[in-house]
């Protein structure tokens, strides 16, 4: 007979002691979430009073979309093709803190509406800003930058479903992704090079994860504007969908996603972004470290049954 739940509680935490894991390590890998409940700025209320302000001026511009498991963010500025400006960037960065402190959001989509999915920063914002002589103070990229780490760091599966161009920021949104599906008739512009910058929202970190570094650098230097099929063919995008299958292509692959072992695929995130800075040794110590933890979750044990048993888990994220 297989264990019961405490004899195999009993077996992890002997594992644990055996191979010597820092208490704390493990405490943070059971409850990764844990901090972020309580995490503030300094200037707490300030950015309490901003984000309000935020979400009243930003309801019509940016929408959100739930059905079970699945969290949508879409982006509603289509006749600016889907620009962001500051209080956006509050208002999302505030959706992913709370969609990632919601263990119902088994996976996060971000999309846009109309013939963009998102031109990066809204270009009126930045000119008066230049304008006013207060390019340097206003902050847009600060903003941009608390937003994406969030995104990145988010510990369930992410898609960005690009229906239409993406330029700028909106390409790195779609890097910070952990999935990138696009449309026949999305494409891909760099944009930072084509206004004298170098790009600012984590491009540099995101793409050579992702492609070659030659392609990387003609995206970024020549400034071009990639078709889908042209960005797939290169590395940069997961795939390209006719644009009549697109939206319903989008959601099953979702689906699948948000049936998934929630607890392992956010382990399984963690491990790969920081795979790059660890020697194989210690990547192997947060591998059975976060093995650990999967084990002890409610997937991870209902698995084990549904194995011995003979049948397909019921999994809940959990």
């Amino acid at each position: 007979m297989p264990p019961n739940g405490s004899a195999r509680r009993i077996a992890w935490l002997f594992a644990i002691l055996r191979f010597g894991l820092n208490v704390h390590l493990i405490r943070f890998i059971l409850y990764p979430n844990a901090g972020r409940k309580w995490r503030r700025p300094l200037q707490g209320d300030l950015v309490k009073l901003t984000v309000r302000r935020a979400i009243n001026m930003t309801i019509e511009d940016i929408r959100t979309e739930q059905r079970e498991g699945v969290r949508t963010i879409r982006f509603e500025r289509p006749a600016k093709r889907n620009s962001l400006a500051r209080p956006h960037l509050d208002y999302l960065r505030e959706l992913l803190i709370e969609y990632a402190n919601d263990p119902s959001v088994r996976c996060l989509v971000i999309t846009g509406s109309g013939t963009a999915f998102c031109a990066g920063a809204d270009i009126e914002e930045w000119a008066q800003a230049e304008a006013e002589g207060e390019l340097e103070i206003y902050g847009w990229t600060d903003k941009a930058h608390a937003f994406v780490r969030e995104l990145a760091a988010f510990p369930r599966p992410t898609v960005a479903a690009l229906n239409g161009s993406a330029v700028g920021a909106g390409t790195d949104i779609g890097f910070a992704c952990d999935f990138r599906i696009a449309s026949a008739s999305a494409s891909l512009r760099c944009g930072y090079t084509g206004m004298g910058y170098s790009p600012d929202m984590g491009g540099t970190w995101f793409l050579p994860r992702i492609a070659r570094p030659d392609v990387v650098k003609r995206f970024i230097f020549l400034n071009e504007r990639w078709a889908a099929q042209a960005a797939h063919a290169a590395g940069l995008l997961s795939e390209v969908v006719d644009d009549e299958r697109f939206e319903q292509h989008v959601a099953q692959f979702a689906d699948r996603l948000a049936s998934g072992p929630s607890v392992a695929f956010g382990h399984t995130k963690a491990l790969l972004a920081s795979s790059f800075s660890r020697s194989l040794a210690e990547q192997l110590h947060y591998e059975l470290a976060a093995g650990v933890a999967c084990g002890l979750s409610e997937d991870g044990q209902e698995a084990l049954r549904a194995s011995v048993q003979g049948r397909a888990p019921q999994l809940v994220g959990r």
